[in-house]
């Protein structure tokens, strides 16, 4: 498969683009400073910043089969400005698959009916700025007709994959505390190829 990666100079998004390339695939990632990135073989780095139209849509020039966004918040409308112009693209390029990383904040309240965990206090997040970015994510998600998951992790530490994890469909499993980064990455990256969360926010913990 030909996979855009967004957000493949952070954590999660690193460890997608390892994994991917492992698996023999080739990966188009839009960087805003390619050193910061390895050369490696199958690996396309493009040069741009995702508020800009004109750069995402120079990955979608490859024939995209999917795409995975780690893109965060870094305290500015980043995440919100560049899924924007990603699903504009994608729906030029007539893509159809997206995961992103979200975060538990988002997933349903289990103790407040119709809200979110990270208005019901669930969250141990006092800030909000990076729960309410990332549900505009999901909002502009849900009107569209793109195949959409949107990974929901919780406390997320850095670590490689166990393996062994819990996941839930719009919610957090039950007492899910942490999940590490490299699970994380590896729930994405598998989501992306196997379509098990089609149109679905996952919550996922240890």
């Amino acid at each position: 498969m030909k996979l855009a990666i967004f957000g493949a100079t952070g954590r999660v998004g690193s460890e997608v683009t390892s994994l991917a390339l492992k698996d023999g695939h080739e990966v188009i990632a839009l960087v805003r400073e390619p050193e910061n990135i390895k050369e490696t073989k199958g690996l396309t780095v493009i040069k741009g910043n995702v508020f800009e139209k004109e750069d995402i849509e120079k990955v979608f020039t490859h024939k995209i089969d999917g795409v995975i966004s780690a893109l965060g918040t870094d305290r500015t409308t980043t995440l919100t400005a560049g899924i924007a112009n990603i699903i504009l693209a994608m729906e030029k390029a007539a893509v159809k698959r997206i995961v992103t990383i979200g975060t538990a904040g988002i997933l349903d309240s289990r103790v407040v009916p119709g809200q979110y965990r990270f208005q019901s206090g669930e969250s141990r997040q006092k800030a909000t700025f990076a729960a309410e970015e990332h549900l505009k994510v999901y909002q502009m998600l849900k009107e569209t007709t793109l195949a959409w998951t949107i990974a929901c992790p919780t406390y997320l530490p850095d670590g490689i994959a166990e393996g062994h994890y819990r996941v839930e469909k719009n919610v957090l499993p039950i007492d899910g505390m942490k999940i590490s980064v490299g699970d994380t990455a590896q729930f994405a990256y598998e989501e992306c190829l196997n379509e098990h969360f089609i149109q679905a926010r996952v919550g996922l913990a240890y």
